[in-house]
């Protein structure tokens, strides 16, 4: 049997702790890297672009999704290295029917810039429901945007994809159970299919506290992060992982079941409501954060990419609770004590 020497032996332990430090750091950097945040702009009190990603840059927030191809922001953002999902606005789907104008908005957009902002995603619309007056243009458009991005050779770093909420499902809970209504199935399942083919994400907001707020026999704690779990059986702990896996599993009832899903908004206000409150908005968020590095029960290997909503409260936007969603107030002062790392 071989021997070792005292130096041999440090020199293993040495090299266990640096492997293990280099574990410990790689799973820090995951988790740092799952979170985002998504800049609106629906307010007239709000900082300027470069303010902004300061902002981002100086609270280590990697990721950013706007709602539109704004050319101020994509000026700020160059060279930041931010990672982005940028929006066709719902305005722009039916003329990106055109093939060529697509390939003009991609040119204008995303292959002018492309060299100096780290473009991820382009969201082909967001939240476009079945019977929405839009959603024959959402696919074409989506196809249309893939094409341009294939002619410039980004296919392999951006991708293309639509955002949806979970009001297309029909059944959402028990999570396994999942699946979408009968008037979603015709425009998700085309969708979900060209995403499985061209390796992209489904983007989807996924809100605890909406589906809280609809139905308030559902456990407040629960939708918090803060609850031991369901009493139903199921095993889930809290309400977001619930909501995840039941789009996970309308997914696979389409034949879709590789798609994986990005979290491209989740969030709750600190005003609007009695459940709308700071202490509950920051319980969230901070609970959101730390979960976020793990998975589901049906997705157990994480992290789950997820974009907070929102970095600013937005006083142009309808109704008191969609004006407080916001991690800072618009002077750039924290409103909860967060770590995005």
């Amino acid at each position: 049997m071989a021997s070792f020497s005292t130096t041999d032996h440090k020199t293993f332990m040495t090299s266990m702790f640096f492997l293990l430090g280099l574990l410990i750091l790689s799973s820090e950097i995951s988790g740092a890297q799952s979170i985002g945040v998504c800049y609106g702009k629906l307010g007239n009190n709000l900082p300027t672009e470069s303010e902004v990603i300061n902002l981002y840059k100086s609270n280590n927030i990697g990721k950013m999704r706007i709602y539109s191809p704004d050319q101020a922001t994509l000026q700020a953002l160059k060279g930041s290295n931010i990672e982005l999902i940028v929006d066709v606005p719902k305005d722009k789907l039916q003329s990106l029917n055109d093939a060529g104008a697509a390939s003009d908005w991609v040119q204008t957009n995303i292959v002018s810039f492309s060299s100096d902002v780290n473009f991820k995603y382009i969201a082909v619309g967001n939240e476009i429901h079945p019977g929405d007056g839009e959603a024959n243009y959402v696919l074409p458009a989506m196809k249309n945007v893939q094409s341009a991005i294939n002619s410039a050779s980004l296919q392999g770093k951006i991708k293309v994809s639509t955002a949806i909420d979970t009001s297309l499902l029909d059944k959402s809970y028990p999570p396994n159970d999942g699946v979408f209504s009968d008037a979603a199935n015709g425009y998700i399942t085309p969708i979900a299919n060209f995403l499985a083919e061209n390796g992209s994400p489904l983007l989807a907001n996924v809100y605890p506290y909406f589906a809280y707020t609809n139905d308030r026999s559902i456990d407040l704690q629960y939708a918090l992060f803060n609850s031991k779990g369901s009493s139903d059986g199921t095993g889930y702990q809290n309400l977001f992982d619930a909501q995840l896996d039941a789009l996970y599993a309308a997914l696979e009832k389409v034949n879709a079941p590789d798609v994986k899903i990005v979290v491209s908004e989740s969030g709750w206000p600190s005003e609007g409501d009695s459940a709308a409150t700071t202490n509950n908005a920051g319980t969230y968020y901070r609970n959101l954060i730390a979960h976020v590095k793990g998975g589901t029960p049906k997705r157990p290997q994480g992290p789950i990419e997820t974009y907070l909503f929102a970095m600013f409260d937005e006083n142009q936007k309808d109704g008191a609770q969609e004006q407080h969603f916001g991690l800072f107030s618009p002077d750039k002062q924290p409103k909860y004590q967060l770590s995005f790392s």
